[in-house]
């Protein structure tokens, strides 16, 4: 599921180093009353020194960027711990800027060579202090707008942003189709932030910001028709997957469990989002199924939330085997019946889902919750025609060639990125019609991310394969999200009245779950 926090991320990395004193100082990324991400740092015209914490991943980031006296980056430093790596066992990157290129050192890994513009700018998600030193660097160019180039750390592509003044105290800054605005202090620095899109507040707070924060909590709330039990999933690859197992109360015995796959982009186990409070759909999946007596296995994304494994170089397929090895643990449980299981997924959960059903017979069902039939390469230009159309007064040339560089930007970014080198050429229709078990099709109306045409070709494909149990309904009304929005626009997804699937949604998911694992 390809949403706007990934944006967001992009937004909040340009870099740029002007401040003349030490300043310990924090930002603070705010989601309605939830605090996203608190950063700490000190800052000087040669140094950005600083620690990035970030809520929804369990990550902390501690960076070290060092520049010349003309504010060019030289070299960063970036270490990276999650919530369950064990001591002393961080990823270690290094970047050294050298004229029009960089050289990215990872451990473990080794050095790779990137192009990019003179002078580029580090990119880290979402440091609002690199932002800050960016608008900083563009306030000192003259004219009311400027353009910083940015080194996307992750992925090895370089990006252009745009800094506008909107008077004295305050700028618009924007990047990829996704606007931010700051207001200043006197002395240039950001004092507030706003991403109207997402609904994402940035509040200035000061060095003793406390960066810790509770682990999400994935009990059974008082009243649930379940328990909830803290499980680790063994993978291939010697790491684990954290999860919650829920299962309805009061049931003795071996009963049916379903394994709920989340869309691209890692993701925790609710599949929740922090520019959305209170979206939290496989926990509203895992509260229905219990009360028709089924459990359910949710899992943190290998490499996200308190999961092992390293998922910077992980593919579709390789959570597909993470899907797999739940099942193969699921099956060795006293208290799951092995013979009944079944997968939910959405997004590119929904693309993993056949891919395991197709070489596992004994699986009872799966769930496609817009899941895709195009390749990936199709599915980001759909995005991006969309993306673009959304600014009607360009011209019909401008948009075809933005269109070019959009996609051209993509294809470069795939060189380097075993993720997206794997989605853009992955046909999900051969595989759908290796499908035997029983497949249900859920698809939104009003999908922008994945095309709502997508639902009746998978399903036909299914069909043509041999399948002879395929259901396929289109939901009026409804988004990529599976809530209501008829728009279905995903620059609106912060601002939706609704945060919960309908009722009527989860009551389809579970009577027709509720008659194949019978």
């Amino acid at each position: 599921m390809t949403i706007l926090p990934a944006a967001l991320l992009a937004l909040a990395a340009t870099t740029s180093p002007t401040a003349t004193a030490p300043a310990r100082d924090a930002f603070i990324l705010v989601s309605g009353a939830d605090t996203v991400a608190v950063e700490h740092f000190t800052s000087t015209t040669l140094l950005l020194e600083g620690e990035l914490f970030l809520r929804p991943a369990g990550l902390r980031s501690t960076y070290r960027l060092e520049c010349d006296a003309a504010g060019l980056p030289l070299s960063m430093h970036l270490t990276t711990t999650r919530r369950s790596d064990p001591a002393g066992a961080p990823g270690q990157d290094a970047a050294e800027f050298r004229d029009d290129s960089v050289v990215v050192t990872l451990t473990p890994g080794g050095p790779q060579r990137f192009a990019t513009h003179h002078g580029a700018l580090p990119y880290l998600n979402p440091s609002m202090a690199m932002i800050e030193r960016a608008v900083r660097r563009a306030r000192a160019m003259d004219g009311d707008s400027a353009t910083a180039h940015l080194f996307a750390l992750a992925g090895g592509r370089t990006l252009r942003a745009t800094v506008v003044r909107l008077g004295a105290d305050s700028v618009r800054v924007r990047l990829a189709g996704v606007e931010m605005r700051f207001a200043l202090g006197p002395d240039g620095d950001l004092r507030s932030g706003y991403v109207p899109a997402q609904g994402l507040r940035v509040v200035r707070g000061d060095g003793a910001t406390p960066a810790t924060f509770a682990p999400p909590d994935y009990s059974a709330p008082a009243g649930a028709p379940c328990t909830a039990e803290d499980v680790r999933v063994p993978c291939t690859g010697g790491f684990a997957l954290a999860g919650t197992m829920t299962r309805p109360r009061g049931v003795a015995g071996r009963v049916p469990c379903v394994v709920t796959l989340t869309g691209s982009g890692l993701q925790d186990r609710d599949e929740s989002l922090p520019i959305l409070r209170g979206y939290r759909p496989f926990r509203q999946v895992a509260d229905a199924l219990a009360r028709a007596g089924i459990a359910t296995l949710r899992l943190d994304d290998r490499g996200y939330g308190a999961s092992g494994g390293d998922a910077a170089q992980a593919t579709t397929a390789d959570f597909a085997a993470d899907a797999r090895a739940a099942l193969a643990w699921l099956r060795a449980r006293s208290d799951v019946d092995g013979a009944r299981l079944a997968l939910v997924g959405h997004s590119e959960g929904g693309l993993i889902a056949p891919m395991v059903a197709a070489g596992d017979p004994a699986l009872r069902a799966i769930v496609l919750l817009a899941g895709p039939a195009w390749p990936g390469r199709r599915v980001i230009e759909y995005q991006n025609r969309l993306a673009i159309a959304r600014q009607p007064d360009w011209p019909a040339a401008r948009r075809d060639s933005m269109l070019r560089v959009a996609m051209k930007q993509v294809d470069s970014l795939a060189t380097t990125n075993p993720w997206l080198h794997y989605f853009l050429t992955c046909d999900p229709l051969p595989t759908a019609r290796r499908v035997r078990c029983p497949v249900l099709v859920l698809q939104g109306a009003t999908d922008h991310q994945v095309a709502p045409a997508q639902a009746t070709e998978l399903a036909q494909a299914l069909r043509d394969g041999g399948d002879r149990d395929v259901t396929l309904s289109v939901l009026a009304g409804t988004d990529h999200l599976f809530l209501p929005d008829t728009n279905g626009d995903p620059a609106g997804y912060a601002a939706l009245p609704e945060t919960e699937i309908r009722p009527e949604i989860l009551a389809t998911i579970t009577d027709w779950l509720r008659t194949r694992l019978r």
